[in-house]
Formats: structure tokens, sequence, C-alpha cells
């Protein structure tokens, strides 16, 4: 069985810092000094004069036992001078080991140890909307979410986000513990030229699915002409960001407001949302029409389209007597999750 990552940088901040030495010292002088207690201060028993040695080394000092010998008093001066010098350099030490950590997790200098979590690549001014998107949503608000981005500190201030910093590469996708991760969205550097940050999202797909090839990975390109390079990488889901922000616009132009149904149907903080659920037992099997009239009538749900067993086929607005097999997935609108 394989040690926490944790206890293994704590034992080697330990053998670094030579506190297995301070550790020693410790015990050593609580042992000396409660045998000589015990032998000068004759009214004390072992465990008293143990609990006094313990109590002076920390500069405690309850009062509740005290000595009364002049070698006895003597013993409990040298306890305290040694005490304030090998406790202060042990609490300074752990004190850096807790400051060194949570430096390196701001810099993004460590390695993550969670599993089925999400990983999202690069920082750009739609990074922290996805974040919030995700946390407002019951189903992820408190999946554990890795940002690895090439930018030096940790951009959010949310204990919940895991950072690694650097570029999307092989080394920095094993710290962010890619074989564990469930989801990686590409997003795209804005400091990159379009052209430039497109082929990065090329290589960077084809060392994903690499590294874990059953990830479902969502890339957001640039140019439409780029994205069959993103498919020939195998990526589960490609947005081309300017076609689908266009496209809003063509079709607000056509259709005026349709872009506020839209906009409120891909949040998560209110009202209705689309989500992807698994065909309830009871209807798998029937056609269409049928699934789409009983989720309306019973669960106040809207079924728009059907995900096949596959998952690579997606047919909107089925036909009528389309039958629905076990093993698809239903999108809907809904306000609430689906009981299944």
């Amino acid at each position: 069985m394989k040690k926490p990552k944790f206890l293994i940088s704590l034992f080697n901040f330990i053998k670094r810092e030579n506190l297995h030495r301070i550790f020693l010292i410790l015990f050593v002088l609580i042992i000396l000094s409660t045998i000589a207690l015990s032998i000068f201060e004759r009214d004390l028993s072992f465990i008293n004069a143990l609990w006094l040695s313990v109590v002076t080394l920390t500069t405690v000092g309850y009062g509740d036992i005290t000595p009364t010998s002049l070698a006895g008093r003597v013993i409990g001066v040298i306890i305290m001078l040694f005490g304030i010098g090998i406790l202060g350099m042990f609490t300074a030490s752990v004190a850096s080991f807790f400051v060194e950590r949570k430096l390196k997790e701001d810099r993004g200098m460590g390695s993550i140890e969670c599993n089925n979590h999400i990983i999202i690549c690069s920082w750009n001014n739609s990074t922290r909307e996805i974040i919030n998107e995700l946390r407002s949503d019951s189903r992820t608000a408190d999946t554990p979410i890795v940002l690895l981005a090439n930018i030096e500190f940790k951009p959010i201030e949310d204990d919940d986000i895991l950072f690694i910093s650097g570029e999307a590469n092989e080394e920095n996708l094993k710290r962010a513990n890619i074989a564990g991760a469930n989801t990686i969205i590409v997003l795209g550097d804005d400091r990159l030229e379009s052209d430039n940050r497109d082929a990065k999202f090329v290589l960077t797909t084809l060392t994903i699915e690499t590294l874990n090839p059953e990830i479902y990975s969502i890339v957001q390109v640039e140019k439409e002409a780029n994205a069959r390079h993103c498919e020939r990488a195998r990526a589960d889901e490609i947005i081309v960001r300017s076609e689908f922000s266009n496209r809003l616009i063509s079709r607000s132009a056509l259709d005026h407001g349709i872009t506020k149904v839209i906009s409120a149907l891909l949040s998560s903080r209110e009202g209705d949302t689309i989500l992807k659920v698994p065909v309830p037992e009871t209807l798998a099997g029937k056609n269409f029409l049928q699934i789409f009239t009983t989720m309306k009538a019973e669960q106040d749900a809207i079924v728009l389209a059907v995900q096949k067993d596959s998952g690579s086929e997606v047919i909107s607005n089925p036909d009528c007597d389309m039958i629905i097999d076990e093993n698809d997935q239903l999108l809907l609108i809904s306000r609430s999750h689906i009981k299944s």
C-alpha cells in the first residue's frame, strides 16, 4: 500500500530539518529530568515527576506540583532554559513546513491526489465564469476542480480550487492527476495569436488522449477550420468560440430575444436549465412521443434530444415513433434533477 504524498513529504521534511534529533533531545531531557526529580523530590512519584518535567519544559507552569528542594529547583531552571530553546526550534520548524506547503499550493508547485475531478487548462476571461457555473450546479458543487495554467500564482481565492502552475504538457497533466480525472476543459490562452492557440489545442488534446483515453475532453478553438484537427486528436467535444457567438448574434437578429432564452438555459444559477439524464427504467423501450409526454406530465421536463448508447450520435427533435433504448440518454429542459 502506497503512503500518502503528504506523509512522504512530512517524513522528508523531518529528515531534512533534523527534527528527529530534536525529538530525541526532548525525549532524553524529559527522561533524565524525570529520574532526577524522582530522586531529589522524595515526595514525588515517577508519574508526577514526569508531569512536572513536561509542564516545566513547555514553560506552562500550572503550579499544581512544584519542586521544594534546592536540587529540584535547579533541575527545573535547567529544564526551562533548555525547553525555551529546543521548543522554539521545534515550533519554528513545524510552522515553516506548513508555510512552505501553503506557498507551494498558491504557486502551483505541488501535485494533486484527488480523483473524479475536473481539470481546466488555461486561465482567461471566461475561466472564472466557467468555475462559477460549475459551482452553481448541485451535481458539481462539491466536485474538485484543478486549474492548470501558465501563471505564477493562484488567481482565485477558493480553497476548493486546486492549482497547478505551468503549461498543459505531459509532466504537468500528470501532476494534475489526469489519470484520475473525469473531465478536462481546454481553453485558449489569450496571450497567443489565434492560429498558435489552435495549434497548441491540438498538441494538448493529443497529450490528453494519450495519458487518459477515457477522460471526456472539451476543447475550445478559435477557428472552425482548425476544429477538424482536434477531431483527429480524438477530442470528445469541440466548441468553436467565434462560430458559436456569431450564430447567436445572427439568430438574435432574426428572432429577437432568443439569446436571453439560451443564456438562461445554459446557466445553472436560476430557472430552467439543460440536463442530460438516463432514460427512466419505466420508459425504456417506448417511443419518443410517449417519453416526451410522460416526462412533461410527471416531471415537468421537456425532452429536446436523445443521445444514443454509443455517445457519438445526438438526435435533436427525434421522430415520434423512434424507440428509446434503456442505455440512451435524454437531453432535456428542467428546473431540477430528474428522478430515474
